[in-house]
């Protein structure tokens, strides 16, 4: 019995990985525009890193664009696998981020002007990559609104609130366990010394800190987009919580010496309550994570 051959059909070529001219030619432009914001919104930026250095409640600014930067290095691969679509009305939100921050320097109003640039970085990935690369590229965008300073005015209203929450569950907890207290608006005065919340004990540090690290944990231990929301409020409670606790931790140790409610040992305390803060969300995203895994479970 004959057999008839079958003709051999040539392989199909292996898609050659993108050379070097073609991996230039699509960086050039991100790189030219990249150096062109940095120069424009320069006199911006040293001032923004000015206060970083020197203000304590924005010392996660440092870590705000090199994590950003480290989300949008790992979704290359998608940015790669679509078509670049440039979109002219990034270009818009360009020229008029540069207005505002024209404006704003003008007028020596620091947010307007950091938000510009800010702005400036969403209309360049708009006008280079268009909606997609927008879209992809979102998260690790929003989150250098955290490198951003709270305005001066929305700064000052919710600080002293703060201090007053503080002021009272501390003097009401001290009270409990035995320590007499004299509690006059964000002052208590204890047998030792005189304790003054001031706006640095406020929690708004620890506030701002442990909402940006909730929502990088969220991103990498969590694919779900709800769980990240979830945290981003749960933040709330737990830092405000913690930084009253902090605060009676200081009155309970100034009544054992008064040199443990200044210096060191009063930073080491924030330090160590901060950390306790960040396991209790942690523990909070298990517990969430847990209950949701059950409720499915159940409904399939």
């Amino acid at each position: 019995m004959s057999s008839v051959a079958k003709p051999v059909l040539p392989a199909e070529p292996a898609l050659s990985p993108r050379s070097n001219s073609e991996t230039a030619q699509v960086l050039a432009p991100v790189i030219w525009f990249g150096l062109l914001l940095v120069l424009c919104y320069l006199p911006i930026l040293i001032l923004l890193v000015n206060q970083w250095s020197n203000d304590e409640d924005m010392g996660h600014g440092f870590f705000v664009p090199i994590v950003a930067g480290y989300i949008a290095w790992q979704r290359k691969d998608e940015l790669a696998g679509i078509e670049s679509r440039p979109n002219y009305l990034g270009l818009a939100l360009i020229i008029y981020a540069a207005f505002q921050g024209w404006i704003g320097t003008l007028g020596a109003e620091l947010f307007l002007a950091r938000t510009a640039f800010v702005e400036a970085v969403v209309g360049t990935v708009l006008y280079l990559g268009g909606w997609k690369a927008l879209r992809i590229l979102a998260f690790p965008l929003s989150l250098l609104v955290f490198m951003i300073p709270i305005p001066a005015v929305i700064y000052n209203q919710i600080t002293f609130p703060l201090q007053l929450f503080a002021s009272r569950v501390a003097a009401d907890l001290l009270d409990l366990i035995g320590i007499p207290v004299l509690r006059e608006g964000n002052v208590l005065e204890l047998p030792s010394q005189k304790l003054s919340v001031v706006e640095a004990c406020s929690g708004i540090r620890s506030l701002l800190s442990l909402t940006f690290l909730s929502l990088v944990y969220a991103y990498f231990f969590d694919n779900k987009t709800w769980m990240r929301w979830a945290l981003l409020i749960a933040t709330v409670p737990i830092a405000i919580a913690a930084n009253a606790f902090r605060v009676t931790v200081t009155g309970i140790m100034s009544e054992i010496d008064t040199e443990l409610a200044h210096g060191f040992m009063h930073t080491a305390q924030g330090w160590v309550i901060f950390m306790i803060a960040l396991a209790i969300l942690v523990g909070v995203h298990q517990l969430i994570d847990r209950i949701y895994k059950k409720v499915v479970r159940r409904a399939s």
